[in-house]
């Protein structure tokens, strides 16, 4: 698998999930969202409001090396502080557009594991848990997840726990864009590094799909903004082994 081509296609495609004007949210270790949030705003989504955990608002990139998803740079290099708290409100308000979040397992109809594998009381693995996720994900207008696994062990036809529900609109993985519609996670394009075989045979539950669209790779702008933006190569640091 060649994971710079991979992470490179992630990242444009979340980009071109986002539109000029939006309030966009993204947490911890949301490296992969936060450049692509930098690649909107630098291309087609001047007036995009970047929002982050960290509590920046429109944090400059530039130095991008040294930046972790949650660290001082983010509020350090930005034009406003708004708090998390504040962040909660607004997305309870109606006025946060979009939302990033990932987790361990997800099952057809959008829900999101973060919280344990096995049983809850005696887990074989205990996670991180799902911080804000069990706000956002029902009150922002839409969520999109990422992950950068797809296998059966990820997509799941049931979870060991519901961290999560709600308002699910994308999915970006490694092999393909989900769209979540008429209740459930349906196959909307899959990206040229991969194939609907390999799809189907890493789902671990029966996909929904039209027709097999590819997703657009990414251009020559995009991937030159993308070198200029993120020189330290941030968008690779989930695929790393």
């Amino acid at each position: 698998m060649d994971k710079q081509r991979i992470a490179d296609q992630m990242t444009c495609s979340i980009s071109r999930l986002l539109e000029d004007g939006q309030s966009v949210f993204h947490g911890v270790s949301s490296h992969l969202p936060m450049i692509a949030m930098l690649l909107a705003k630098a291309s087609h989504a001047p007036n995009l409001v970047h929002l982050d955990i960290a509590g920046g608002v429109n944090p400059k990139s530039g130095k991008t090396d040294r930046f972790s998803s949650a660290g001082p740079e983010l509020y350090k290099t930005a034009d406003a502080y708004f708090s998390l708290s504040d962040i909660f409100d607004l997305s309870m308000r109606g006025g946060l557009d979009v939302a990033f979040f990932s987790g361990v397992q997800f099952d057809p109809s959008g829900q999101v594991n973060a919280s344990v594998i096995g049983d809850y009381d005696h887990p074989k693995v205990r996670l991180p848990g799902g911080a804000g996720s069990a706000v956002l994900i029902p009150t922002a207008k839409r969520v999109v997840l990422w992950r950068t696994k797809h296998d059966k062990r990820t997509f799941t036809p049931s979870l060991d726990f519901v961290t999560a529900r709600g308002n699910t609109w994308r999915f970006v993985t490694p092999l393909c864009v989900f769209a979540f519609q008429n209740g459930r996670w349906e196959l909307d394009s899959i990206h040229p590094t991969s194939s609907l075989e390999e799809v189907l045979n890493n789902t671990g539950f029966p996909l929904v799909y039209k027709e097999a669209r590819t997703t657009p790779p990414p251009t020559a702008k995009e991937l030159a903004l993308l070198n200029k933006i993120d020189p330290g190569h941030l968008r690779y640091l989930e695929f790393k082994d």
